[in-house]
This record gives C-alpha cells, sequence and structure tokens, in this order.
C-alpha cells in the first residue's frame, strides 16, 4: 500500500504544479479564467492573491515530490513525513474550501480526493 500511496501523492503533486500554472502564470488567459469561473475584470483584480496562491500549492507539490524521492533514496521516516505534510495540507485545504464555500464543493473534491487517498494508502502501509 505505501507505493500505491507515494504513486498517488506524485499525481496529487502534479495536479497541484497545475494548478500553480493556472494561478501564477496563466490567471488571466480565457483557459484559466474559464476553469475558476471568473471574468477578466475579476482576473485582473484578483491577480497578486492568485499568484501568491499557485506558490502556496507549487509548495505543497515540492513537499510531497521531495518526499517520495527520499523516500525512495532509503530514508523512508524522513521521506513519509515530508509526503504527509504535502498531501496532508492539501487534503486540509479541500476542507477548507468545503467548508468556507459549500458551492464549491466539487473544486474541493477534485483538489482532495488524491491527497486523501495517499494518506489513507500511507498510513494503511504504515500500520500493515
Amino acid at each position: 500500500m505505501t507505493a500505491l500511496g507515494l504513486v498517488l501523492a506524485g499525481l496529487a503533486a502534479g495536479l497541484h504544479v497545475f494548478i500553480f500554472y493556472l494561478e501564477s502564470i496563466s490567471w488571466t488567459t480565457p483557459r484559466a479564467r474559464a476553469t475558476f469561473g471568473t471574468s477578466e475584470e475579476e482576473a485582473q483584480a484578483t491577480k497578486s492573491m492568485a499568484f501568491n496562491q499557485g506558490f502556496y500549492n507549487l509548495f505543497l507539490a515540492l513537499a510531497a515530490l521531495i518526499g517520495i524521492v527520499v523516500y525512495l533514496a532509503g530514508t523512508p521516516e524522513i521521506g513519509l513525513t515530508l509526503v504527509f505534510t504535502g498531501v496532508g495540507s492539501m487534503l486540509a485545504a479541500a476542507v477548507v474550501l468545503v467548508a468556507s464555500s459549500p458551492d464549491l464543493a466539487a473544486s474541493a473534491l477534485k483538489q482532495g480526493l488524491l491527497p486523501l487517498l495517499a494518506v489513507a494508502s500511507l498510513l494503511i502501509g504504515i500500520v500493515v
């Protein structure tokens, strides 16, 4: 189950790198605006906030990815700590999103499903 958890964590990290791209690099493009449901005016007004939020997503992805590399390099305790930090924070952010904006439950599910599955798989792998 640990291997599955690491794969799921890698997929979650990849998704969050993509979210970084959308928020920090292409926020005002038609594709990003369509993804997040913002108008051109809203995108311009929130550009600096989205830029910062995108880097938050990138840093969570990096924590998980570095953790996977460290785990595979033979230091599983440190690696899993980093992976849990990354995917656990992704999952917590999804919970906060749905708790603060129930109308964004679909977005929270997209953001949080892979991290949830990664955490569950890794925990099972540790216990079993």
